[in-house]
């Protein structure tokens, strides 16, 4: 049995490393994992483009996945195991929520192989991602953020010290994305800089849940860049033309919002710095099966 499933990556609006509390929006670049169950009891996964790519989040989506719902399927959890490959548009380490788009793909795609997708809560399936995220270490927060704004699509407002949604919006915006040529791990982030701004994320948070999604973007960009060492230059380059604009997640990638003939001229300034600049729609559709 196959199964095919497409997320979408994430800006950020507010980042969870300060208070726990974060919030996203999906971006209209994809990521698609694809899942072949086989008999052999092992997962072994693979990211297309990508031949060293460490595997253990996606596999690790799987086994959880099986792990739970294999029996509802009518299948022996000892000895089922599955094939995984990933294929992204999203760039690795670039701070637009690569992981959680895999994650929430490999989880979908893996139910879908089951035949038991519509029978699973979308956000519980997320919380499957969340948790093979943080047991594969490649999050310092869980980034429950990041993967419900990426599954369920739209904006996004989350505890993610207790994996609750707080609040989802679907306001009516374009994205540009700046990502300079350098990678940035979250799991590297400096942890302590960021609780530093806490009084900032608390401010960004109180803006975000009163539907202030552009100011408190623009507030956070500029927190995080001081706490993370990132260039404003970036940030100063939109403003004050657009929505908002911030530093995504740990970086290196910067987000702005606005309409698109707004972004279209950010996008000329930010194509004069060294890196990859794209014009993009949000998302307000998050992850779904893809049928064949």
């Amino acid at each position: 049995m196959d199964g095919r499933a497409v997320a979408p990556a994430a800006g950020t609006v507010l980042n969870a490393l300060a208070t726990g509390t974060g919030s996203a929006f999906a971006i209209d670049l994809e990521t698609t994992a694809t899942v072949e169950l086989t008999d052999s009891g092992e997962t072994v996964g693979r990211v297309d483009g990508h031949p060293d790519a460490d595997t253990t989040l996606i596999e690790r989506c799987v086994d959880l996945t099986l792990d739970e719902f294999a029996a509802s399927a009518g299948l022996d959890r000892s000895t089922v195991g599955a094939r995984v490959r990933t294929e992204s548009e999203v760039p690795m380490a670039g701070g637009l929520k690569s992981s959680s788009a895999a994650a929430n793909a490999t989880v979908l795609a893996t139910l879908d192989a089951l035949a038991v997708s519509d029978a699973v809560d979308r956000i519980d399936a997320c919380r499957l991602g969340v948790r093979a995220a943080r047991e594969a270490g490649v999050t310092a927060t869980g980034a429950f953020d990041d993967a419900s704004a990426s599954m369920l699509g739209g904006v996004t407002i989350t505890d993610n010290t207790s994996d609750e949604l707080l609040a989802r919006d679907e306001p009516d915006w374009h994205a540009a994305v700046y990502t300079p040529p350098t990678q940035a791990y979250s799991a590297d982030a400096d942890t302590a800089a960021c609780e530093r701004i806490a009084p900032m994320a608390e401010l960004v948070e109180e803006l975000a849940l009163d539907g202030r999604y552009g100011e408190a973007m623009t507030v956070n960009g500029f927190a995080f860049c001081g706490a993370l060492e990132f260039s404003t230059g970036p940030m100063l380059d939109a403003l004050p033309d657009v929505t908002g604009v911030s530093l995504s997640g740990t970086g290196p990638s910067y987000v702005a919002v606005g309409d698109r003939d707004t972004l279209a001229g950010v996008r000329e300034r930010w194509d004069e710095r060294e890196g990859t600049t794209r014009l993009l729609q949000t998302r307000t559709d998050g992850t779904r099966i893809q049928t064949p």
